[in-house]
C-alpha cells in the first residue's frame, strides 16, 4: 500500500463506491444534502483549529476532510442529475478569473496584466464585481447575499463591512467606543427594569457594537474571541491544577480564593 499514489479521480471513485446502493457504506448511503451539513461545519472548524495551532500535519489531514465534503456533495448532486464535480470546478475557475481581472488579462488563465494593481485598487474593484454578480442574481441590496447560516460574529462583521461600503459607518474608533458604552448603559437600564425581552435586545446590541469596534480596530471578531477564550481556558486549567495539587476542588473555593488563584494563573501564563 505504501507505494500507491492516489489522485483526484481515485477520490471521486471512492465516493461513488461509498454511495453504491448495493455494496456501499450504509451510513454514507443514508446521507443527503441536509444531513451532512453539520459534518461540513465541524470539518471546517477542525481545519481552523489546526491552522490556529500551526499543526501542519493535521492541516493537510483536515484539508482532506474538507475536500471530502465537497466531493460528497458533488456525488449527491450527480445522483440527482443537478450538477457534477466538473461543474463545481468550472464555476469556481470562471468566478476566480472574473473576480481577478487585474491578474488574468482578457479573461485568460495565462493572460498577463502588464500593470500591477495595488491592494487598494483590488479592494476598490472587488465590491463592484460582487455587486454586478448580485445584480445578475436579482440580489440588488448591499446585504442581499450575506449568508444567514454564518456564525453570528462573522455574520455581524460582514453585515457591518457591507454597510460601510456605502458610507454607513462610524467616523472613527472613538465614536464606536462611545457607542459600546451607550449600549452598555442601555443594557444596565434593561437589567434594572427586569424586562426579559429588553435585556435580550440590549445584550445583542452590546455584542453587535463590540463586533463593530473590533472591525474598526482592524481585528477579526471571531479570531479575537477565540484567542480570549483560549487564554481563559489556559488560566482556568492552571487554577484547576493548583487546587488539585492541594487535594481540593474548585467548587469549594471562596470568592477571595478564586481571585487569588486567578491572579496566580495570570502571573504564571502572562497577560
Amino acid at each position: 500500500m505504501d507505494g500507491i499514489h492516489y489522485s483526484l479521480s481515485d477520490l471521486l471513485r471512492v465516493m461513488q463506491r461509498l454511495r453504491d446502493p448495493e455494496s456501499g457504506c450504509p451510513w454514507d448511503i443514508r446521507q443527503d444534502f441536509h444531513s451532512i451539513v453539520p459534518s461540513t461545519l465541524e470539518e471546517c472548524y477542525e481545519l481552523a483549529q489546526a491552522i490556529e495551532d500551526q499543526d501542519f500535519d493535521h492541516i493537510a489531514e483536515e484539508l482532506g476532510d474538507v475536500l471530502f465534503q465537497v466531493v460528497f456533495y458533488a456525488q449527491l448532486a450527480r445522483e440527482k442529475n443537478v450538477f457534477s464535480f466538473d461543474d463545481i470546478v468550472q464555476t469556481l475557475v470562471e468566478k476566480l478569473i472574473r473576480r481577478h481581472p487585474h491578474v488574468f488579462a482578457e479573461g485568460e488563465i495565462e493572460g498577463i496584466v502588464s500593470n500591477r494593481s495595488s491592494v487598494e485598487d483590488v479592494r476598490r474593484h472587488w465590491e463592484e464585481i460582487k455587486q454586478l454578480e448580485r445584480d445578475e442574481k436579482n440580489q440588488s441590496g448591499v446585504l442581499a447575499d450575506v449568508p444567514r447560516a454564518l456564525p453570528a460574529l462573522p455574520r455581524a462583521q460582514k453585515v457591518q463591512k457591507r454597510a460601510a461600503q456605502v458610507n454607513f459607518d462610524w467616523v472613527d474608533t472613538h465614536a464606536v467606543l462611545d457607542k459600546v458604552q451607550e449600549e452598555l448603559d442601555e443594557l444596565r437600564e434593561a437589567l434594572n427594569s427586569e424586562h426579559a425581552e429588553g435585556i435580550n435586545d440590549e445584550m445583542g446590541d452590546v455584542l453587535f457594537s463590540c463586533v463593530n469596534l473590533a472591525r474598526h480596530l482592524g481585528l477579526d471578531a471571531e479570531e479575537t474571541l477565540r484567542h480570549s477564550t483560549a487564554k481563559f481556558e489556559r488560566r482556568f486549567q492552571n487554577m484547576e491544577a493548583r487546587v488539585a495539587d492541594n487535594g481540593a476542588a474548585l467548587s469549594a473555593m471562596s470568592e477571595k480564593q478564586f481571585d487569588r488563584l486567578w491572579r496566580l494563573a495570570k502571573d504564571d501564563l502572562g497577560g
